[in-house]
C-alpha cells in the first residue's frame, strides 16, 4: 500500500501549487517510506515513519510546509490510514491500485523509496483515479460476512477430508444432511481404532465449526432485519439475506454513482473493449471491482433463471437474454 500527496491541480490555481509541498509514502506493515517532493517534481526531504496514523500525522505537520492532497493507494491498510488522516483534518484520497501498477510495470528498480517518488509523480500530474473508502457500517458488514464464509469452508473442508481419509479403506460415507453426518461417519469407523482416534477429533473440529457457522448465520440475518436497504433489496425475486447485505455493502453511498449505469461498470460486469486502427474487439467482462459482489448477483440472477420463481417481467426478460446470448 502507498500513500502519496499531490498538488490537487483541479482545485487549486497554478499559483498555489507551485508554493505547495507534495509529501509521498510507501506504507508497509511496520514503517513506511516517505518522499516529499514539490510542485516540480523535486525532492525536498525524505524519511522512514511508522505506520501508524498517529506517526505520519505528526511527521506531516512537523514539515511546516503547506501539503495539497494525500494519495492513499488502496489496500490493506488504506481505509484504517484514509479515516485517521481524514479524522486530522488533512486532504486524503485513495488511489485505484491498478493504475499505481500500471503505471510502474516500466520501472526496472522497484524499491520502497522509487515507489513513493514514483506515486507522487502520478498524484502531482493528476494521472490517477480517486476511490471511494467505505463507510465503518459497511466495512463491519463486509467483515461479518467473510467471516461467515471463512468458517462455512473450513467447515466444508473438514467434512470433505473426513470422506477421503474414509474413502480410502473403502468405507464410503455417501449421502446425509448435517445431522445424520456425524452418525454414519461413527457407525463406519466402528471396530477401526486408527479411524476412530481420527474421526473423533475430525468430528470435534466440525462440531465447534458447525457451532460458530450458525451463530454468524444468525448475526447475519439480524443484519438484514435492522437493515432498511437489504429489506428493500430483498423484495426482488431471486434477492436473499446474503446477496442484499453484499450488495448493500458494496454499493455503501449511492450518491457516488451519477447513474445507475455506471454500478455494473463499477464491478466490472461491462465487457471489456479493445480498440486499435481497425481493429475492435468486444470481450467478456471486465471483471474488475468488488469479486463478492459479482458473485452475489451472479447467483441470483442464476435463481432467476433456473428456478421456478414468480419473477414476471424480470423472469421474461431473462428468458429471452437466455435464448439470444445463452444461459
Amino acid at each position: 500500500m502507498h500513500i502519496r500527496f499531490g498538488e490537487g491541480r483541479r482545485e487549486t490555481s497554478r499559483r498555489e501549487a507551485v508554493r505547495r509541498s507534495l509529501p509521498t509514502l510507501h506504507v508497509s506493515l511496520e514503517r513506511s517510506s516517505v518522499c516529499v517532493v514539490d510542485a516540480k517534481g523535486r525532492i525536498v526531504r525524505e524519511a522512514k515513519v511508522l505506520s501508524e496514523p498517529d506517526a505520519l500525522i505528526a511527521w506531516f505537520r512537523s514539515l511546516d510546509l503547506p501539503l495539497a492532497r494525500i494519495g492513499l493507494e488502496a489496500g490493506p491498510l488504506s481505509q484504517w490510514l484514509y479515516a485517521g488522516l481524514a479524522k486530522a483534518g488533512l486532504a486524503a484520497e485513495l488511489i485505484e491500485t491498478r493504475h499505481v501498477r500500471d503505471a510502474f510495470k516500466a520501472m526496472p528498480v522497484k524499491t520502497d523509496r522509487k515507489d513513493a517518488h514514483g506515486i507522487a509523480q502520478l498524484m502531482r500530474l493528476g494521472w490517477f483515479r480517486p476511490v471511494h473508502c467505505k463507510s465503518l457500517p459497511a466495512q463491519e458488514v463486509r467483515a461479518m460476512l467473510t467471516a461467515r464464509k471463512l468458517v462455512q469452508t473450513k467447515l466444508h473442508d473438514v467434512e470433505m477430508s473426513l470422506r477421503g481419509i474414509l474413502r480410502g479403506f473403502g468405507l464410503k460415507v455417501g449421502h446425509t444432511t448435517p445431522r445424520t453426518f456425524e452418525a454414519r461417519v461413527r457407525e463406519l469407523v466402528t471396530g477401526h481404532t486408527t479411524l476412530t482416534v481420527i474421526a473423533e477429533a475430525l468430528l470435534a473440529a466440525r462440531a465447534v465449526l458447525h457451532r460458530e457457522f450458525q451463530g454468524f448465520e444468525r448475526r447475519v440475518r439480524a443484519l438484514a432485519r435492522g437493515d432498511g436497504r437489504a429489506k428493500l433489496l430483498m423484495s426482488a425475486p431471486g434477492v436473499g439475506v446474503l446477496v442484499s447485505l453484499t450488495y448493500a455493502a458494496g454499493i455503501d453511498d449511492p450518491d457516488r454513482f451519477k447513474k445507475s449505469r455506471q454500478v455494473g461498470a463499477h464491478f466490472g460486469m461491462t465487457p471489456k473493449r479493445y480498440q486499435s486502427g481497425e481493429k475492435d474487439v468486444t470481450g467478456r467482462i471486465s471483471k474488475i471491482g468488488d469479486r463478492s459482489v459479482r458473485t452475489a448477483l451472479y447467483e441470483a440472477a442464476n435463481v432467476i433463471l433456473t428456478k421456478p420463481v414468480k419473477a414476471g417481467a424480470l423472469k421474461s426478460w431473462t428468458m429471452r437474454l437466455a435464448a439470444r446470448a445463452g444461459m
